[in-house]
């Protein structure tokens, strides 16, 4: 009885620790390749391919030379801290020297270590050290790095999402950054507001395009978000000027259009800050007209001043919203691009715009270098 609860106890203990090691495993595992935890495992892996590369280069030269010990290297410099890929580095180091007693002189014959190649493995290093130390600077692994601006762009596009709106109302937005980036000085924010009666949404365009103005943007279009239903509407652009200029950006100035929509009647306003006109097509006449506000840039000077413009959608009417990248280039100013616009989304009336939003940039601003976003509200006739 004695012996079978000591083997059951040791059972018991042999399975804890097992339990525990495993475990502790899976935590470095899951660390690692969130960039958190060490690299040891790395390194480990390294340092052993360095003596097999040598030795593969000592049996076969001509199938494996001695440059090949670049690949640790350069793995290295992706994977490691700076100080481990010294270690590396060193182990590296010792392998071309045994490479090179070993193979002799490179005067002697072809597959031996030669000063090029001596050079093409110390530039190597000395990239990936330039590189690991970068990354340390920053505080983002390489392979944690892709996946952050993965989340970033993510963030953009699910905060720039439009709500859902009732029967009888159509919305799209299309947006395409600068150059094919994934990322864009132009962003929308949207809300339902007043119980869900009225419809909210910020059209901003950053100054920059694409990277340059990407970081910004997702700075802003967060603080849009949090004021947007916070604010009355008439509040929201002062507020949006005021966080700007305690931003203290060198290129701190921003454009935005606010549309306050009441999906019972109809009625809006628009607040403008340095944005191009909003368009409306009169579905009873069937011409398009300008809808334009007044009011500064965001970000130029305090107690600034936005004054509505106003008007209402009747049923079949549409309203559009644009940056100025889809309507203004170097070539032609913003009221020939507004005429090429409007000619285009003709074409659209008798279709009810459904998919017309990345149509029209396609038609109208497919090559420009610019980040252009539009986008459509349409009340259903």
């Amino acid at each position: 009885m004695a012996r079978a609860m000591r083997a059951d106890s040791f059972t018991a203990r042999w399975r804890k620790a097992l339990h525990r090691v495993r475990n502790a495993v899976r935590r470095s595992g899951v660390d690692y390749f969130r960039g958190d935890g060490s690299d040891w495992i790395a390194l480990a892996g390294l340092l052993l391919t360095v003596p097999a590369i040598a030795c593969a280069t000592l049996l076969a030269p001509v199938w494996c030379a001695p440059a090949a010990l670049v690949l640790p290297i350069v793995a290295g410099g992706l994977l490691l801290r700076p100080a481990n890929l010294l270690a590396l580095y060193a182990a590296a180091a010792a392998a071309l020297i045994v490479e090179s007693v070993r193979l002799g002189p490179y005067t002697a014959g072809p597959s031996r270590v030669t000063p090029g190649t001596v050079l093409v493995v110390a530039a190597c290093g000395l990239f990936g050290l330039l590189i690991a130390q970068f990354r340390a600077r920053v505080g983002v692994p390489w392979r944690r790095g892709g996946t952050m601006l993965f989340d970033l762009r993510e963030r953009i596009r699910v905060q720039s999402a439009l709500p859902r709106l009732p029967k009888g109302w159509h919305r799209e937005m299309a947006l395409r950054p600068a150059g094919g980036q994934s990322f864009s000085g132009d962003f929308v924010v949207a809300a339902r507001t007043g119980g869900g009666r009225t419809l909210e949404i910020v059209l901003t365009d950053v100054s920059g395009k694409g990277m340059d103005a990407g970081s910004r943007a997702l700075l802003l279009s967060g603080a849009f978000g949090g004021l947007l239903g916070s604010l009355p509407p008439h509040a929201f652009l002062p507020a949006a000027n005021g966080y700007l200029l305690r931003q203290d950006w060198d290129e701190g100035f921003a454009t935005a259009i606010h549309l306050v929509l009441d999906l019972d009647s109809g009625d809006y306003e628009l607040l403008s800050a340095g944005h191009p006109p909003a368009l409306q097509l009169h579905a009873g006449s069937g011409r398009w007209k300008e809808q334009a506000a007044e009011g500064p840039l965001l970000g130029v000077y305090d107690g600034a001043e936005f004054h509505p413009a106003k008007g209402s959608l009747a049923p079949g009417d549409v309203l559009m919203l644009f940056t100025d990248g889809l309507v203004e280039t170097s070539e032609r100013d913003i009221g020939e691009g507004i005429d090429r616009l409007t000619g285009e989304a003709d074409r659209y009336v008798s279709t009810g715009f459904d998919g017309a939003a990345w149509h029209l940039i396609e038609a109208v601003a497919k090559d420009v270098n610019d980040d252009r976003a539009l986008l459509l509200i349409r009340r259903e006739a």
